[in-house]
């Protein structure tokens, strides 16, 4: 696990806590990890922004070429047209106030394009309703089932209809198909080498008799098998800040750790034991409580109790670490911890900056 590469000395006395830091150099390199995954072409990322939330990085990937997004939220959706994003695809089916919510940003910014995705008849006539009094017709692709059962509908006879109901409106115009495999998270690479080989293949089949104008695949730990063995558009998201759960799932992978959290001792409850300011009001809590972060500096921490304000660990270090300490923490899954965050701080060239990069889509 790479996060043994970040500096030991930073100086973060000036760094509230519980925060966090963006390593810029280290995003920048994952972005160009990302293009060198697919042969430096651009045209084939479609990277999720819900992992960062962020127009700093939006930048950054413009910069590089990249032009065309992923989102969850209308916030997302709206942050990567403020950043000048060609296109953005919201692979969240849209119901009730978000059709309206919808619309009004298909209106504001005319330059960017927006993707919709359904998966079920009656959004697509809600969404046709919303948008039968437009200037010109919403892009919709169809959100594929391809395992993971969560949205989504079966590639097969059972998306004939819904494709056709698509084709049928002038509201609507279909923009083709979204396979998202989230449920391929097997650290065993060849097990998620065979299940992508069989969802291309089902694609292909289903492409080579009903043509789509487009195809975007794949998630994080499958971005380098469709990278590889496919000429589809991929959205991974996680890369470009990377964390400990992916570094520990897939080493494969060569991204590097970009985002740590700060944190600080704030009392010594008892023998071998200390509680820092790192509650779930921080850092995601959703794993078991000692897969929720990995503190370097405290090898043989063990976390003990995690409530809103307060994470609780016992170690033989105890004794050495005052109150007010200082320590990097490493969060398991970053993307829901980035959210709980309304800024980062910038560290370039291994030193802490005064600089900031705002959580623009924080909210929803």
């Amino acid at each position: 696990m790479n996060i043994a590469n970040w500096p030991v000395d930073l100086d973060l006395r000036c760094v509230t806590s519980p925060g966090l830091l963006v390593d810029a150099d280290r995003v920048e390199a994952n972005i160009q990890s990302m293009l060198a995954t697919v042969n430096g072409d651009p045209a084939r990322l479609r990277p999720h922004v819900k992992t960062h939330k962020m127009s700093s990085v939006i930048q950054l990937q413009r910069a590089a070429g990249i032009d065309q997004f992923k989102a969850a939220t209308i916030a997302e959706a709206r942050m990567v047209a403020q950043s000048h994003g060609r296109s953005v695809l919201i692979a969240y089916q849209m119901v009730g106030p978000n059709l309206k919510r919808l619309a009004e940003l298909v209106e504001e910014f005319p330059d960017t394009e927006f993707i919709s995705v359904v998966d079920h008849p009656d959004a697509a006539v809600a969404l046709s309703d919303c948008f039968s009094m437009r200037a010109k017709p919403i892009d919709v692709m169809i959100d594929v089932d391809c395992g993971m059962h969560r949205t989504g509908v079966e590639l097969g006879p059972s998306l004939r209809p819904l494709r056709h109901q698509i084709e049928s409106s002038t509201a609507l115009r279909y923009a083709g198909l979204h396979v998202y495999d989230g449920h391929l998270h097997d650290p065993s690479l060849p097990h998620r080498e065979s299940h992508v080989e069989s969802i291309l293949a089902a694609v292909q089949q289903y492409d080579e008799l009903h043509p789509s104008p487009r195809i975007v695949v794949g998630g994080s730990p499958t971005f380098d098998l469709w990278a590889h063995k496919s000429h589809l558009q991929c959205s991974p998201g996680t890369p470009v800040f990377w964390d400990t759960g992916y570094a520990t799932k897939y080493p494969e992978l060569n991204f590097s750790i970009a985002i740590a959290l700060v944190t600080r001792v704030i009392s010594k409850p008892g023998l071998n034991r200390l509680c820092l300011d790192l509650g779930y009001k921080s850092v995601a809590a959703e794993m078991p409580l000692e897969l929720r972060v990995t503190l370097p500096s405290i090898p043989d921490a063990v976390l003990m109790g995690h409530s809103e304000e307060h994470l609780v660990i016992e170690t033989s270090l105890a004794d050495e670490l005052p109150l007010g300490q200082a320590l990097l923490a490493f969060p398991r899954h970053v993307c829901p911890t980035v959210a709980l965050h309304d800024f980062a701080t910038v560290v370039r060239s291994g030193c802490v900056t005064t600089e900031h990069w705002t959580v623009d889509a924080r909210g929803r």
